[in-house]
């Protein structure tokens, strides 16, 4: 209950960050959720029994969903299109630094014999927060969002900011300003009133898609990694704590050293490329666990009902290391692009709404699959490796035939990416027409 209290409060604090984001800013919302956070970290920290620390954890919970929402939507609407992708990667990367942190704190403190050891890690928890309040300060206003509330000369000020040093009569900020205008505008004709229209045709194609994004990641199995790493590596041959708890955090720097090349590249490679090779690497990485689990593993259990599966050392080893190769696939792949999908396929009156339903979408099978996991680690071992490579290695052919490639498009520009054919390997030609009429590539093209 206390570990899931968290991802509870992380799925409704996504659920409800649409509106306050659309109503407030996204601005104004990430602010609010730092102060959320904080309370509820605080609230943890000074816990004196059980129900204090899952009401905090819940707090936290709202706070983390609002911001795991916002952020990268943010990030995109203030990102030029041919590095939109690296930009919001860093939402990820930040992630995985928070990842790293954990860890080594967790690693420094286990030696403990107090209290101490779980309130000094959940109270630096608050400096982030704390940091990233005072910082947003400092941040400009989505100009999507000034243009949707009215605010068109203030959207021109933050553009020319953004795009060129302050001058407002540059070529390229006045396109972007006109075509946002031109989309608010459209957009405002077919505005999405309630989250049930998100499921109508012709907008329910990329809710799925956003959902999918988010449900693959998790799906993938990236989080029992994390979550489960001491016990994992534990059956894999590591003994003692010391052993699998530094196991535990060089694999949180696996998982921040491997990001970095999506955030140089992905704007380069794509999101379908960088999605179908990252898939091929975790697949490949899960199969070889599982052959080499399989085979040589003598399952035995300590007086504590501990499961060990003895394995040989070479098998061992091998194990442990496609533990990482697992981490840094998923690091250069969905970790990222997760985030920078989902927030660029959106139009303007149905973005906040819709990141909202599929950024809770990753909460519910991040819970989902924490809740399993350590039911199916238990007794089948191996074969949870097989089920997630054979889930793996399905997303290549789904990211093949459904997800268009969004690289360096504007965001005004997804009307018409996602407008053809839900078959996205055969609409590649009418993308190309489009290119060729002039209607696509605007503001990419004068912005690289």
């Amino acid at each position: 209950v206390i570990v899931s209290a968290l991802t509870a409060g992380c799925f409704v604090g996504s659920l409800i960050a649409g509106r306050i984001a659309d109503k407030y800013s996204r601005k104004r919302t990430i602010m609010i959720a730092c102060v959320v956070f904080s309370l509820g970290a605080a609230i943890q920290c000074g816990s004196i029994n059980r129900a204090m620390l899952i009401v905090g954890r819940f707090i936290s919970g709202l706070g983390v969903g609002v911001l795991s929402m916002t952020v990268p939507m943010f990030q995109s609407e203030l990102a030029p299109p041919a590095i939109r992708g690296r930009l919001v990667s860093f939402q990820q990367w930040a992630i995985t630094w928070g990842i790293v942190v954990s860890y080594w704190v967790d690693y420094g403190l286990h030696f403990v014999q107090s209290d101490v050891a779980w309130r000094v890690p959940i109270g630096i928890q608050i400096v982030p927060a704390a940091v990233l309040f005072v910082a947003m300060f400092f941040m400009p206003y989505s100009p999507r969002w000034l243009v949707d509330h009215g605010l068109v000369d203030e959207a021109h000020v933050v553009l020319a900011k953004l795009r060129a040093m302050g001058d407002l009569n540059a070529p390229d900020v006045v396109t972007e300003l006109e075509e946002i205008k031109e989309s608010v505008q459209v957009d405002g004709v077919t505005a999405v009133r309630s989250y049930t229209e998100l499921f109508h045709v012709p907008i329910r194609r990329r809710v799925l898609i956003g959902i999918a994004v988010h449900a693959l990641s998790q799906l993938s199995g990236i989080n029992v990694t994390l979550y489960f790493a001491p016990t994992i590596f534990k059956q894999s041959g590591l003994t003692g704590k010391n052993a699998s708890l530094l196991a535990q955090g060089l694999s949180g720097v696996v998982n921040c050293l491997f990001t970095i090349p999506a955030i140089l590249w992905i704007d380069r490679w794509g999101r379908r490329k960088t999605l179908m090779f990252g898939s091929l690497g975790c697949g490949i990485a899960y199969f070889v666990q599982a052959v080499a689990t399989g085979a040589t593993q003598h399952k035995t259990f300590d007086e504590n009902g501990d499961l060990y599966l003895n394995l040989p050392t070479g098998p061992s080893y091998v194990v442990i290391v496609m533990i990482y190769v697992f981490i840094a696939s998923f690091a250069m792949s969905w970790g990222p692009v997760s985030w920078v999908y989902p927030s660029e396929i959106f139009s303007m009156h149905i973005r906040s709404k819709a990141n909202s339903i599929t950024t809770a979408a990753n909460w519910l099978f991040n819970f989902g699959i924490s809740l399993v996991s350590p039911i199916l680690i238990k007794h089948i071992t191996w074969g949870l490796d097989l089920i997630f490579a054979i889930i793996m290695f399905v997303s290549i052919g789904i990211v093949y035939l459904f997800f268009p490639e969004t690289k360096n498009r504007s965001l005004e520009d997804m009307e018409i990416i996602f407008g053809g054919s839900v078959w996205a390997h055969r609409d590649k030609k009418r993308i190309a027409e489009y290119d060729a009429s002039g209607m696509l590539g605007q503001v990419e093209k004068q912005n690289t």
